[in-house]
Formats: structure tokens, C-alpha cells, sequence
């Protein structure tokens, strides 16, 4: 998939609008809400700092991922820009890419891409410019929507996780974590294509570590295993507290339970 020039503008537009979630604007946003809206709210005095939350079709994870959002509704209207991670499933590479689009494009509108963002960690060595790895990536764009829906306006920094180390991706978030404007959200699924009782097993020992901000998930427990590691690595060391939000797999929301696949949705707040 091409990205869309626009007068000078680059745009990445949709590449799962109509499979991963509803392609026309109404039926969207009415999913998305729906999803957030659908339990109460905690009371929040504050935003977390990042969440970690599922990226599958909305039908099967949408509902999780909501756990997360949800937080940021009346207390995230000061976040400006979001640093979201993420596998990238489909192009093999080292390291992490942002892309050269100005905007990611849902059918809730465009989102304008960080360029200073972009511009700290390609000047830092820690991510190269490529758009191979964003052209049809889904773990990234699934987010997009739920933020345009809990966030006012904000800029978004897309950075794609191929085979890079915990502390490669931690000194990438330490240098674009800013302040409370900035809100990292890591993309990530847990266990695939196990059991219900396997996946129940597995994922629960994910959720463990996760929330002993350990840096040991592996790509079998997790496919966004290496952002949720770096994510770890910085939790510890600034001491942030990290709390599980919800942890379905897709036979409790919208598949048989003989090959099942995790979700699991955190938030983590700063002291």
C-alpha cells in the first residue's frame, strides 16, 4: 500500500478500515465508543503514563483494549502526542522504523505524525525512516481510532519493533517519554493459537511479569513481546506502577475456545 500525497503532504491511509474495524465514520466511532462506554469509568485523578493493549479485529479484542482507553477519557485532555509501538508483523527487519508519511489517515480523520519525535530517534541512531514496515501494518492503526475518540488533538509517533533488544527500545521511549503531554501505548496480543486452557495458563504468567515489570516475555507469550520489554525496562527504572485492566482471549469474546488468541490490557502510571 502506497502512501497518498496530498500537496506536500505524505498521508499512510487505512489498510484494515473494513476488516480489523468498521470502514465507514459513523459506524466507527459508534464502535469505538461503544466499546469504551461499555463498562463505567474509574474514577481517574490523573492519566497513565502508558498502556499496553491488544491489536486484533475489533470484534475479538476491541472490548480489551477499550480497559485502557477508557482511563483517558476526562483526564487525558492535556496528552498532545502519543509514542505508539509496535510488531511489525508482515516486513522482517532489525531494529525499529517510523515512517516518512506527515499523517496516518482513519476514517475518523488524519493524524498528523511527530516529526520532532521522528527526528530525536533517527538523530539518536535508535530507529531508521521506512514505510515498508507501516504500509500495512495493522498492530499500529488498530489504536488510531480509539484515541481519536478519548484524545483531543495530538500528534502520533509510529514506531515499528522488528528484532531489537529491551534496552534498544527503552532508550527510544526515555527519549521521547517528555512529560504528562505524552502518552506511550505500547501494541501488543499475548498467546496464539493455543488452547482455552493453555492460552488461560500462558497468559497468566505474562501478567505476571508484566506486572513485576520484568523484561522476560518472549515472542511466543506475547507478539509485542519486545515493546512490552523495553516498556518494563524504563517501568522499573522510573518506578512506575503498572495495573491489569482486563485479560480475555478471543474464546471469551468472539471465537471458539479450540485455538484461541490473548489480549491483555495494562496501564502504568508514574509516581
Amino acid at each position: 500500500m502506497l502512501s497518498l500525497v496530498m500537496g506536500k503532504s505524505r498521508v499512510r491511509p487505512p489498510a484494515v478500515a473494513g476488516s480489523f474495524y468498521p470502514q465507514d465514520k459513523s459506524a466507527l466511532r459508534a464502535a469505538v465508543l461503544g466499546f469504551v462506554h461499555e463498562r463505567p469509568a474509574a474514577a481517574q485523578a490523573r492519566a497513565p503514563k502508558a498502556l499496553i493493549v491488544p491489536h486484533a479485529g475489533y470484534p475479538y479484542s476491541g472490548a480489551v483494549a477499550a480497559c485502557g482507553y477508557r482511563l483517558l477519557e476526562g483526564v487525558g485532555a492535556g496528552i498532545r502526542h502519543v509514542a505508539l509501538l509496535g510488531p511489525s508483523h508482515r516486513v522482517p527487519m532489525r531494529g525499529m522504523a517510523v515512517p516518512s508519511d506527515d499523517y496516518f489517515a482513519t476514517p475518523l480523520g488524519d493524524v498528523p505524525v511527530d516529526e520532532s519525535g521522528r527526528r530525536r530517534l533517527r538523530d539518536l541512531g535508535l530507529a531508521g525512516i521506512a514505510d515498508a514496515p507501516h504500509a500495512t501494518e495493522h498492530s499500529l492503526e488498530v489504536q488510531l481510532p480509539f484515541l481519536q475518540a478519548v484524545l483531543g488533538e495530538f500528534d502520533v509517533l509510529p514506531i515499528a519493533i522488528g528484532l531489537a533488544p529491551p534496552e534498544q527500545v527503552a532508550r527510544a521511549l526515555d527519549a521521547v517519554w517528555n512529560g504528562p503531554d505524552t502518552l506511550i501505548v505500547v501494541s501488543s496480543d499475548l498467546s496464539h493459537y493455543h488452547t482455552y486452557a493453555e492460552a488461560r495458563h500462558l497468559d497468566d504468567e505474562t501478567t505476571r511479569s508484566i506486572l513485576a515489570r520484568r523484561n522476560d516475555v518472549s515472542d511466543e507469550q506475547a507478539c509485542g513481546a519486545r515493546g512490552i520489554n523495553g516498556l518494563m525496562e524504563v517501568a522499573r527504572r522510573r518506578g512506575l506502577r503498572v495495573e491489569l485492566l482486563d485479560q480475555r482471549n478471543s474464546g471469551d469474546t468472539a471465537g471458539d475456545r479450540s485455538r484461541v488468541v490473548g489480549y491483555g490490557s495494562y496501564a502504568l502510571y508514574e509516581p
